[in-house]
């Protein structure tokens, strides 16, 4: 049976690009999607979990994890900085660890390494 991959990250339209201007909503959903394909290819089963930065955020993560067991639960760079993130960050990383247990947990640098930092824990 395949592995099971959730990836977390924050839905692109939303992202504070200031920091990066070379990157665009456009560039890092392309990104996201090239990475995801690239899983599937590699025999993974992937879902996708992309979260606006408000309350709605606890509640898409809480029903990704509901609806699914995961091997692995790769959370996006844009999480993670910058530091106005934080909570979050802590809250969604709290959810993981209490409604999948089971589940690696891996982070990506950018959008573009997310299938590395899902091969460092599990094999499809």
């Amino acid at each position: 049976m395949a592995k099971r991959v959730l990836a977390i990250g924050i839905e692109p339209g939303n992202a504070d690009y200031s920091a990066f201007p070379q990157l665009t909503p456009a560039l890092v959903r392309n990104y996201i999607e090239a990475q995801l394909l690239r899983l599937r290819g590699l025999g993974y089963e992937v879902t996708s979990c992309l979260i606006d930065l408000d309350t709605a955020a606890e509640a898409a993560v809480t029903s990704a994890l509901r609806d699914e067991r995961f091997d692995c639960i790769v959370i996006g760079a844009g999480l993670r900085e910058p530091k106005e993130r934080l909570l979050v960050f802590e809250k969604v990383l709290n959810l993981v660890h209490s409604l999948a247990p089971q589940a690696a947990i891996c982070f990506n640098t950018t959008p573009a390494d997310t299938v590395e930092a899902v091969q460092r824990w599990v094999e499809p």
